[in-house]
């Protein structure tokens, strides 16, 4: 009996697997996955539901690609380095929860539109009100970043990402 044995990966030189990435990463995005997603809007909040294929659903339905599945992904205007500059910036530390040491990462979904402004944004999971508050708040007055591309067109994206508060 001939036993198969899986390959050592980490033999490989850093080149090679950035390249193996690579290609998996574009096979994904062969068959790009587009997001149906309900908007509800609620007097504090809005609330964003993904919705199942054949699903028939009343609220308001946006749809978006998955931000790994699209040929070139959207980035912020000067890449991450400046994104992150961005938000230190920007970032203002509440006082309430300043004084009560309240830290952590707020995760926010958000779509970048095909005009590269950022909307429907969304608290997936928070921490506190007043830091949820300010991690929308960020998002929210950033600039229009270069938009996710899809087949040559400029397509919306559904993004995740963490705004981190450290004491």
């Amino acid at each position: 009996m001939i036993k198969k044995s899986t390959p050592d990966l980490s033999l490989l030189p850093l080149s090679t697997l950035l390249l193996i990435a690579a290609l998996l990463l574009s096979a994904r995005s062969a068959h790009a996955q587009m997001r149906r997603i309900a908007v509800h809007t609620t007097d504090q909040s809005l609330a964003l539901t993904e919705i199942n294929p054949g699903h028939n659903f009343c609220a308001d339905v946006i749809e978006a690609y998955d931000f790994e599945t699209v040929d070139e992904p959207p980035t912020f205007p000067g890449g991450y380095g400046a994104l992150m500059q961005f938000i230190n910036a920007s970032r203002t530390y509440p006082a309430a929860a300043y004084a009560r040491k309240i830290q952590g990462r707020v995760l926010c979904s958000f779509i970048v539109q095909p005009d590269g402004e950022i909307t429907h944004i969304n608290v997936l999971r928070g921490i506190e009100p007043s830091l949820d508050r300010e991690a929308v708040r960020i998002l929210d007055g950033m600039p229009r970043w270069h938009a996710g591309r899809m087949g040559g067109n400029n397509v919306p994206v559904y993004c995740i990402f963490p705004i981190t508060f450290r004491l």
